[in-house]
């Protein structure tokens, strides 16, 4: 799918995974709607062919008000990409009492339910718009991660968020088949985005001698350059993709 003169939504599009993608779409001819907090908005680049747009993914109103900003442009709206999401950590029975279930709703509201109610609300947008030669409207690509597989000690939450994400990429693709729009999933390992800046050095190095190959932590780069693939790819649909350097995660 050509993605020059189409519009295009890229949650958490302020910083890390977001904001790499969204340039890369960009640079790509979009017109890159941009999603995110306030605060997160107030720190990020000024990127050519990108309009940040202050959204609460889990808000019905706030990310129709966004899909509408995007639909106003006069260009198609092609392809959603989410990438907001929190990662708190705790462990469901620990020293200081059973996991917070405010924070576990939390998690699963902003990871999955959110990832949810923006696709839900942009191909009703999407459908609305002409098919290309081959019956196409639109990509969704949404972002689980590794420990939807292999979650660790702390992570019940966000595992159980992600795992979410990889069981709805399937049927999400069938329900929205009749429409021309496709679904896939990645599933990223462990990426060089600002959540990890505040680690030390040997802390990284640890992380990066986990992976078996490449040796290294993922670039958000890598995790764009995989978007854009996906929307040229017209074939993929309904899939899982792992980016993780062939990494499984131990219990700890």
């Amino acid at each position: 799918m050509d993605l020059a003169n189409t519009a295009a939504l890229v949650t958490g599009g302020a910083s890390g995974l977001g904001a790499a993608t969204a340039a890369a779409l960009a640079a790509r001819g979009a017109s890159v709607y941009a999603l995110d907090l306030a605060p997160a908005i107030e720190k990020a680049a000024d990127v050519e062919g990108v309009t940040y747009v202050e959204t609460d993914v889990t808000d019905g109103a706030s990310v129709r008000n966004a899909v509408a900003a995007a639909v106003s442009s006069g260009l198609p709206l092609r392809t959603v990409v989410s990438c907001a999401g929190i990662g708190p950590s705790a462990r469901i029975l620990s020293k200081r009492g059973p996991h917070d279930l405010d924070l576990f709703a939390k998690v699963v509201q902003v990871n999955l339910v959110g990832s949810f109610n923006v696709m839900t609300v942009a191909t009703e947008a999407i459908a609305q718009t002409d098919a290309d030669a081959d019956g196409q409207r639109g990509v969704i690509v949404n972002t689980a991660s590794i420990a939807a597989y292999d979650g660790q000690v702390g992570q019940a939450a966000y595992a159980a968020s992600k795992g979410g994400i990889v069981g709805l990429t399937l049927p999400a693709a069938r329900d929205l088949a009749q429409y021309g729009i496709r679904v896939c999933t990645i599933a990223p390992g462990i990426v060089d985005t600002p959540m990890l800046a505040t680690v030390s050095d040997e802390f990284r190095a640890g992380l990066a001698a986990g992976v078996p190959f490449p040796q290294r932590l993922a670039r958000p780069s890598e995790f764009a350059d995989l978007v854009t693939m996906i929307v040229d790819h017209d074939y993929l649909n309904g899939e899982v993709i792992r980016m993780d350097g062939a990494l499984r995660m131990a219990p700890r």
